[in-house]
């Protein structure tokens, strides 16, 4: 394949799909594109299907905005099955064969289940991860029904939020101590605590759910392992995402929790050695990162499926001149009145500081480090300084691949 000519795959009608496309056709890409969704949607904005979603009084349309010239086929509502890097061709659910010179895998992640499917009710019992999801959940949102949200986390806290908004009485269950402690820290995470609280949201922390109970076949309640018992109309489980790799098994690619890659985003064995013409970005891709001192991991952020998707796409069509992946990720979340912004990877802190707390005001600043190095900051109300922690992580990142 020449740097413009060639067939390209994407698979993963994405936002780091669309963006890796854009950057294609930008960098001078004019072979055949092809881009490969598992839904029948164009590719759309997930962040608002916990916010908006599901708390407008109509459904908004939450479509990413198609550039001008993209000259894509699509193939959409038939996820891709199987991947053979020796033949070099993308297999799809009804048997059809996409040859390629090279392939893009941004399949992103699905949501984690119950441990025990076998022990769900039939009906009632939800998850979010797609915008059908979020259909499915905002039918439900019904006021004076009693919702029951299993994780605490941002996904679980946003939904929480939206529900509460619409008038639910929600009980949002958390087997930590704090909301998003393992995220943030304990401190931060009692902020958000009575964030949560004061919305008149029944947060249950440090038990987990033991039982759901239905009758004919629908949810009726939910058994804690405190031996409290919660009446419920729904629930939601919210217990995180895993990258979406089931396709790639017999690949050859290493998929252990995510397609791992090097700097460049190239796809890697599992002993290490590139997959010629295999990029990954998106949450699907586990990635060396400085602030985890060179550990791969997956970065599943907003901004991280945009920043990847463009550098993949660059590395897939100039091989020859790959530039290391070094974004800063950062995130954002509306909680009740308070928007959380985030940069960096506060998970990974070994030391948590707090600067300012005022629950009232509204504000909180926290800065999160790693053997003394910064890794990460948070704060509410208190944006411009976010900016001055990106900066200094970005002037490290550039400093340690210089």
């Amino acid at each position: 394949m020449s740097a413009t000519t060639g067939r390209l795959v994407i698979v993963g009608a994405s936002l780091a799909g669309l963006r890796a496309a854009q950057a294609l056709r930008a960098d001078g890409f004019t072979g055949s594109l092809t881009i490969v969704g598992e839904e029948p949607h164009f590719p759309y904005d997930r962040p608002p299907l916990s916010k908006r979603t599901l708390t407008a009084d109509l459904v908004p349309d939450n479509a990413l905005p198609m550039p001008d010239g993209l000259d894509a086929r699509w193939e959409l509502g038939r996820p891709a099955v199987h991947l053979d890097t020796r033949r070099r061709t993308v297999t799809l659910g009804d048997g059809t064969r996409l040859a390629y010179d090279g392939v893009l895998i941004a399949t992103g992640s699905t949501a984690r289940g119950w441990h025990d499917p076998r022990r769900l009710p039939e009906r009632g019992v939800l998850t979010l991860r797609t915008r059908d999801d979020a259909l499915r959940l905002r039918a439900e949102l019904l006021p004076g029904h009693k919702l029951v949200v299993v994780g605490a986390g941002f996904l679980g806290g946003e939904i929480a939020a939206a529900a509460r908004a619409r008038g639910v009485d929600v009980t949002l269950v958390e087997a930590a101590g704090q909301p998003l402690e393992r995220a943030i820290g304990a401190g931060p995470g009692a902020y958000v605590a009575e964030l949560h609280r004061g919305a008149g949201i029944d947060l249950r922390t440090g038990t987990t759910v033991a039982e759901f109970r239905a009758t004919g076949g629908r949810l009726t309640g939910v058994r804690l392992s405190d031996d409290s018992e919660l009446p419920a109309d729904v629930a939601v489980l919210a217990l995180g995402a895993a990258p979406a790799t089931a396709w790639l098994a017999g690949s050859g690619l290493d998929i252990g929790d995510g397609v791992r890659c090097d700097i460049h985003l190239r796809a890697l064995t599992a002993d290490g050695a590139v997959v010629p013409g295999v990029v990954a970005a998106g949450d699907v891709a586990r990635v060396p990162h400085r602030l985890a001192g060179g550990a791969p991991i997956v970065l599943g952020h907003w901004s991280n499926a945009v920043e990847q998707g463009t550098a993949a796409a660059h590395t897939l069509l100039k091989p020859d001149d790959p530039r290391p992946f070094t974004g800063v990720p950062t995130f954002w979340s509306d909680l009740h009145d308070a928007r959380i912004r985030s940069v960096g990877l506060p998970a990974l802190a070994d030391e948590v500081r707090v600067h300012e707390h005022d629950l009232a005001g509204r504000h909180l600043e926290v800065g999160y480090h790693r053997a003394g190095k910064l890794v990460g900051a948070l704060t509410v109300g208190r944006t411009g300084r976010l900016t001055a922690y990106r900066r200094q992580l970005e002037r490290d990142a550039c400093r340690t691949h210089e």
